[in-house]
């Protein structure tokens, strides 16, 4: 029996990993066409829209970072499995931000509010995943990523607690924004001085 080559695993992986992006990305997408569909059904929160943008731009961002692992030379069943469990952590987030029904609230905003510690127990785990998958990539790849990474994870894990614990409107609307406002200016810093 021929053994696969770490191209042809990583591609293998990266279609699974694609999926299960794909249907976070998916459900976010078909969530903001029902308010284009049906704008009298439900009422636009920012809070529940600054979360949505930040979440499905870390999908985005998670499959870009991805690719990445094409230059791993050798693959296990084990990180397999890591990088699927990551994905599955992405998808969660999207699915808390558009559940399946809601009709037991008062709208996004409330569902996100009385949910929020599962949202940022799920966006912790992320974090300290991201750090897993960051060292499997190796040394090259973590030299690569600057100071600033130092402090994106402790950063996002304080924001986390934060949010976890106050359920204020404005408190969490600062939580979203900053997130966001560091997503972009990640991607500004890293992403395009990486090209």
């Amino acid at each position: 029996m021929e053994t696969a080559s770490a191209h042809e695993l990583f591609t293998h992986v990266r279609i699974v990993m694609g999926m299960v992006i794909g249907l976070g990305i998916t459900r976010m997408l078909t969530g903001l066409a029902g308010f284009i569909q049906h704008p009298g059904r439900q009422r636009v929160s920012l809070l529940h829209m600054l979360w949505v943008g930040s979440i499905l731009l870390e999908l985005v961002l998670f499959w870009w970072w991805e690719f990445g692992l094409s230059r791993m030379p050798a693959w296990s069943f084990g990180i397999y499995l890591f990088l699927i469990g990551y994905a599955v952590v992405l998808y969660l987030l999207s699915a808390l931000l558009f559940p399946e029904s809601i009709s037991e609230y008062a709208g996004y905003e409330d569902f996100f509010i009385r949910r929020r510690r599962w949202f940022f127990g799920l966006m912790a785990a992320a974090f300290v995943l991201d750090v897993v998958d960051t060292l499997i990539k190796g040394e090259a790849h973590w030299n690569q990523l600057s100071a600033d990474y130092l402090v994106q994870v402790p950063l996002g894990l304080t924001l986390c607690l934060i949010a976890s614990i106050f359920a204020g409107r404005g408190v969490q609307i600062a939580m979203a924004a900053v997130h966001l406002a560091y997503q972009l200016y990640w991607i500004g810093r890293v992403v395009y001085t990486m090209q």
